[in-house]
């Protein structure tokens, strides 16, 4: 039973067998003939090769038409600001009229019934309707309004309770099953008399779980056939169209509400920072403002309370200058969304038949015990696109049905170039109703340091968040089958049985075989080996032996710890020998990674700063926006490989292919040019090492680059968490660091992930990882020859010879680790395997920061230091040998 169900689990349904027979038959792509999919996203999608791109609900990518024909119109065209009075002016003014028409016919209505209001997005037209709408205080003769939210809100709803609140008006969140009870129910309370105004919110499209609620709501709550709660007065209704606009027509000739906020990026992708407020003209009038902006006055004084509004309702509302050049760019996106596409009703069947068959594929996957490979989070069973969007939420589970965090899944996913959504999507009521989540158990989650957008996916084993996949009208059946065999491959693989890594040529989607040449979209059935992530191709240099070297260092003088001429020595540490795990514990080997992100550095004594091992990380590579490359965009990093000489004061880097060049080990102050960078989350100043570094990198990689150096004279602080034993009056201070100064893994948790890795098949024992390899992949400044795997994470404290540091934590792990160092090729089984064995989080090595440092005389780490833990105050004593039960040492 067990083998059928393993069996089972890797077959997926037939695409046209995903449907109930009995429903309407649905459309998949857009009636241009077979194959017109795949010819639409090449052409129009060129930059998705080999990608799967599965986040539309947060935001869906505009075409290449759509942006070449918007540029166009720019160049064509002189548009000047709307509010003067010119040729150019008048253009703009007349073109951004004519796109409000082209909205409201968009949405079936017209500027009879309805007002668009330009605003930055969704969240500003919510943020401006709880402003301006007619609220009425609680009083002694008034009960005052009434402000009414689905739970299953987006943030922004939720947040207008804060504006509410402030002027003593209540507000109260309604749970979708209390109405849809009082829906059964039908009309309770009645008094048409009492015309107190009082507003009621709900999305169209739940951003979470993408169930739709009923648009009939509108029409019930406004005419009293409905209650949100049992207040009489008259009922206002916002629906939250932001979601469910983007795959989906909406009829506002029907299904009249009152407020209809939207962002447009959601529907074609650009432009950004653009949405609007839809208004219905029978409750304009209500609308109250106190601001007003430019271009929002008939005539005012400035030395008298005299201003007397636009009597149009959008420029009383639109303060200042609109974004017109983004209004104007709605117009392309409209005509290339309908000529692309055939419009809304077919990218609404289109989408919903991908969601259908991803969640019918996914609820039949079976561990080889029976046991569910994911649980989806949904009210309905995605029966038709009137209750379902195409959006999917659910949680992987292990063969025990115990939640694997959401992070590591993202993490997996990223390595076969999978792009998804993970936390709660910003509706903590849906994440807390669909994922069993208290509010006691909330407030307990943030005490733990858990905050919204964070990776902190599991506490006390129980989720803070979960998967959210989505399609788009450019989403395609490759794009669903290959999210399916990434579930496959990496949950239901045998023990020993690798898919291998390959390299893949960016052709099609996904770099999988399109499943839209097989006829009519024929039945699909998925082998665990048949998906292989997209890898990063390696150009120019290609593939080379990137061993690092190893260098004795000496001591002279100071000012920080200066050295001798760096002798570089042949070893047996250099050629990849890692020490044994016998005798005392003692540091085996040294790293430094001079540039962030590139290839290590080996020493066998090398000076210690007041940020680390002297250089560790003071430089890094960025982009030409000046944002920082790391190995996960750009995995060739680790095939530059920097040399440091101390005497000469300059790094020498190479890499194959290329000339040798030299960059300077400190800036030259008078000729210095600082400049901002970001290192997690944190503002650094760094300046740029010059043209010539710039040009060798750029020549390397392919495209523009810069080597950045963090500025000699600026601190960054470590956190607070990092600098609780520092000595009165200091703080620890990073290079360019993540998280600690020092990272330490122990040989004995290397040879037993080496263990797992290199399984036995049916010829024998077959190794596909070094024990070399698998250390350089975790890019440790000191390993250690450890008695037991994993012993690390029970200490509290370490001495090094005379150096003393606290642990502050282990490091998490991201997709890093999968890149071979030496080649730079991925392959995504280490992480995997260490999510396997780890169970929880997965985490390798451990973070230390110096708890002192005198360096009024030169201080060293070296090879060959013994190494005495200090326990952490809850661990027993006899958990490790006798030899390694130390006391607090002080030099």
């Amino acid at each position: 039973m067990a083998s059928a169900a393993a069996e089972s689990g890797r077959e997926l349904p037939a695409f046209a067998g995903s449907r109930d027979p009995s429903a309407p038959r649905l459309a998949y792509g857009y009636g241009y003939g077979p194959g017109s999919l795949r010819e639409l996203r090449a052409r129009e999608f060129r930059r998705l090769a080999g990608t799967v791109y599965l986040d539309h609900a947060g935001a869906t990518l505009f075409s290449q038409s759509q942006l070449e024909s918007f540029t166009n119109d720019l160049m064509e065209n002189t548009y000047g600001n709307p509010h003067s009075q010119n040729i150019s002016s008048k253009l703009t003014y007349d073109t951004v009229e004519q796109v409000r028409y082209r909205i409201l016919a968009h949405f079936h209505t017209t500027a009879e019934d309805y007002t668009v209001i330009f605003t930055s997005g969704s969240t500003a037209a919510l943020k401006l309707v709880a402003e301006a709408f007619p609220w009425v205080s609680q009083g002694p003769e008034s009960s005052g309004s009434q402000f009414c939210y689905l739970t299953d809100s987006h943030t922004s709803v939720v947040g207008m309770r804060n504006v509410t609140m402030a002027i003593n008006v209540t507000s109260t969140p309604v749970r979708p099953e209390d109405l849809w009870s009082a829906e059964e129910r039908g009309a309770s309370v009645s008094d048409p008399d009492c015309q107190l105004p009082h507003l009621f919110c709900y999305p169209a499209q739940s951003n979470f779980s993408g169930v739709r609620y009923p648009l009939s709501w509108i029409e019930e709550v406004k005419s009293g056939r409905l209650h949100p709660v049992s207040t009489p007065g008259k009922w206002f209704v916002l629906l939250d169209a932001a979601s469910y606009v983007s795959t989906s027509p909406l009829d506002l000739s029907a299904h009249q509400a009152d407020f209809v906020p939207i962002s447009f990026y959601k529907i074609f992708g650009f432009p950004t920072g653009l949405g609007a407020l839809l208004v219905h003209n029978r409750a304009a009038p209500l609308l109250r403002k106190t601001y007003f902006g430019g271009g929002t006055a008939s005539a005012y004084l400035a030395g008298e309370d005299f201003y007397i509004p636009r009597p149009s309702v959008a420029q009383r509302f639109e303060d200042g200058t609109i974004s017109f050049l983004d209004v104007i760019a709605l117009k392309h996106g409209f005509d290339t969304l309908e000529r692309l596409t055939g419009g809304m009703e077919n990218i609404k069947q289109h989408t919903f038949t991908l969601a259908q068959y991803t969640y019918v594929a996914l609820s039949s996957l079976r561990y080889p015990n029976g046991a569910a490979v994911v649980r989806i989070y949904s009210d309905s069973e995605f029966s038709s696109p009137e209750v379902q969007g195409p959006i999917i939420n659910f949680n992987v589970l292990d063969d025990k049905g115990n939640i694997i965090g959401y992070s590591q899944v993202d993490k997996m996913a990223s390595l076969y170039n999978i792009h998804l959504r993970t936390g709660c999507f910003c509706n903590t009521g849906a994440c807390q109703r669909h994922l069993g989540i208290s509010n006691e158990m909330v407030r307990k989650h943030f005490q733990a340091g858990h905050v919204c957008g964070d990776n902190m996916d599991l506490i006390d084993g129980q989720p803070t968040g979960s998967v959210r996949i989505s399609f788009g009208y450019m989403s395609t059946l490759d794009d669903v089958q290959a999210f399916l065999r990434f579930i496959i491959d990496t949950r239901l693989h045998s023990s020993g049985d690798w898919p291998v890594s390959q390299t893949h040529a960016d052709t099609g989607e996904a770099g999988a075989p399109s499943a839209e040449s097989q006829a009519d979209v024929t039945p699909a059935v998925m082998g665990r080996h048949s998906l292989l992530p997209q890898e990063d191709a390696l150009t120019g240099s290609g593939v080379w032996n990137n061993s690092s070297t190893t260098v004795n260092a000496v001591p002279v003088a100071p000012p920080v710890c200066d050295v001798a001429r760096t002798q570089q020595i042949p070893s047996e540490k250099a050629a990849g020998v890692l020490q044994g795990a016998l005798g005392p514990l003692v540091v085996t080997n040294l790293y430094l990674y001079p540039i962030k992100s590139c290839a290590a550095f080996e020493v066998t004594r090398w000076p210690v700063g007041n940020q680390g091992l002297l250089y560790d990380r003071s430089w890094m590579v960025v982009n030409h926006n000046g944002v920082c490359l790391s190995q996960k965009q750009e995995p060739r990093l680790c095939l530059i490989q920097p040399f440091i000489d101390l005497q000469q004061r300059i790094m020498v880097i190479k890499a194959k292919g290329m000339e040798p060049i030299e960059v300077p080990l400190e800036e030259n102050s008078e000729q210095t040019q600082i400049r901002q960078s970001r290192v997690c989350a944190d503002r650094v100043n760094t300046y740029d090492c010059g043209e010539k570094i710039s040009s060798w990198l750029s020549t390397f990689f392919g495209r523009p680059c810069h080597l950045i150096k963090q500025s000699s004279n600026f601190q960054r602080n470590a956190k607070k968490k990092h600098g609780k034993d520092q000595l009165p009056g200091t703080m620890a201070t990073l290079s360019l660091v993540n998280e600690a100064q020092y990272l330490l893994i122990n040989t004995s948790s290397i040879l037993e992930l080496h263990q797992q890795l290199n399984t036995s098949d049916e010829n024998g024992k077959q190794e596909l990882f070094s024990v070399k390899d698998l250390s350089l992949r975790f890019r440790a400044n000191i390993i250690i020859n450890g008695k037991r795997a994993f012993e690390e994470e029970k200490w509290d404290e370490i001495s090094i010879g005379s150096l003393h540091f606290q642990v502050v934590g282990p490091c998490h792990r991201c997709q890093m680790i999968c890149i071979d160092q030496q080649t730079g090729q991925r392959n995504q089984h280490v992480f995997q395997k260490l999510s396997e064995s780890r169970e929880t989080k997965v985490n390798f090595g451990m973070y230390l920061m110096h708890t002192s440092l005198d360096l009024s005389s030169p201080c060293f780490l070296s090879v060959g230091s013994q190494v005495l833990p200090v326990l952490k105050e809850n661990v027993e004593g006899h958990d490790l040998p006798a030899s390694e039960k130390h006391q607090d040492v002080t030099s």
